[in-house]
């Protein structure tokens, strides 16, 4: 196939979701866990969150075949405390277990009011705002934070590298609108969207990524270095300097590293590089909440407000009429249509690498593209 980023194909959201489970599969995971990978991977890719999905598989595969990643993990219920839990997810992906946390926090909140649990000894569990989903779509509010394995991002007034991209995911449903879904990194932009601009050799934006002068990266295949192999430079946080206020998105990365590691007993990744021995999981942590609208006031009110507060944004006067405005998981809810409708793309770069995964799986490449 071409080398060429930009050329892509589209692919049928059925076929994505059978490639990813094909593939975990033939790397050991469980059926069943890798049912629940594949669905919210797939997820992910429908919502349009490119950088966090099926493109997602060569970085497990290089963690899987490193032994720093167990496939054949079951996670644990290590604490219940009623309302609260702590789950280890025994050094395997992120995925089951943060749903397996996430339905666990709206139990409890559907029986307390309040539910709350953390995970520890976990990995990349993709994208914050599809356990934010999960709640929402059971009828509660949800927060999700996590921390990071990868130090990538230089905090304000810092030369070096010390945090993740350390997510941040809020859900709330209304009756009639799509729900307000949240879904953030707390760096200008998360480490994985520069690795799609790199896929599709597009430059990106200045102020994304910092050299180890503080100089804006534009290139994005230099930027990746940076990010990913240079222990200068780096990701900004969000906020980009400290004129346009970085000191929040520093603070923000802070707030969701003490409830997505510090709560669970998970690992400070900048602490623990410098002791880290091969071959050890990336023990991070995870933190899910769940609210129950109905324990604060009468059913179905709180669905109604956030309705009209919902159409209240949309009533906003609009600086371009061609442009209205919009709340938060409209954009994606709006993408999902479209591609249920023309199929997800896939670049030619990552479909090369990924039939080069199906190659070593012993797997069919399924991304055979619409016709």
């Amino acid at each position: 196939m071409s080398g060429n980023g930009a050329i892509a194909t589209a692919v049928p959201v059925e076929q994505v979701r059978e490639q990813i489970l094909q593939v975990l599969m033939a790397w050991g995971m469980a059926e069943d866990l890798a049912h629940t990978t594949a669905g919210l991977m797939a997820r992910t890719d429908l919502l349009g969150i490119d950088s966090h999905g099926i493109s997602m598989l060569p970085a497990y595969e290089e963690k899987w075949r490193a032994g720093t990643l167990r496939l054949d993990a079951r996670a644990r219920v290590v604490r219940d405390g009623g309302a609260s839990a702590l789950i280890d997810g025994m050094g395997g992906l992120g995925y089951p277990v943060a749903a397996q946390a996430m339905n666990l926090a709206v139990d409890k909140a559907l029986e307390h009011g309040v539910g709350a649990v953390a995970v520890c000894n976990s990995h990349h569990f993709g994208a914050a705002g599809v356990y934010a989903r999960i709640a929402v779509d059971r009828g509660v509010v949800g927060l999700v934070t996590s921390s990071a394995n990868g130090v990538i991002m230089v905090p304000t007034r810092g030369a070096m590298p010390m945090l993740g991209t350390n997510p941040i995911a809020f859900g709330a449903p209304a009756a009639y609108n799509e729900p307000f879904v949240l879904d953030m990194a707390t760096t200008t932009v998360a480490a994985n969207k520069v690795k799609v601009y790199d896929f599709l050799s597009k430059p990106l934006p200045p102020g994304w990524a910092v050299d180890g002068q503080g100089a804006p990266v534009t290139d994005a295949d230099a930027a990746m270095q940076f990010i990913f192999k240079h222990p200068e430079g780096g990701l900004t946080p969000l906020g980009g300097t400290t004129a346009m206020s970085s000191h929040k998105g520093y603070g923000l990365a802070m707030m969701a590293q003490i409830l997505g590691g510090t709560l669970s007993g998970s690992a400070f990744a900048a602490r623990r590089a410098a002791t880290r021995r091969p071959g050890e999981p990336d023990d991070v942590g995870h933190f899910f909440l769940a609210l129950n609208p109905d324990a604060f006031r009468a059913a179905g009110s709180f669905e109604s407000d956030m309705d009209d507060m919902i159409d209240a944004m949309h009533d906003t006067p609009p600086a371009d009429p061609a442009e209205p405005v919009l709340v938060a998981g409209e954009p994606e809810a709006a993408e999902r249509m479209r591609r249920l409708r023309e199929g997800i793309p896939i670049p030619a770069a990552l479909a090369e690498r990924l039939l080069g995964i199906c190659d070593r799986a012993g797997t069919p490449y399924l991304l055979d593209p619409l016709s």
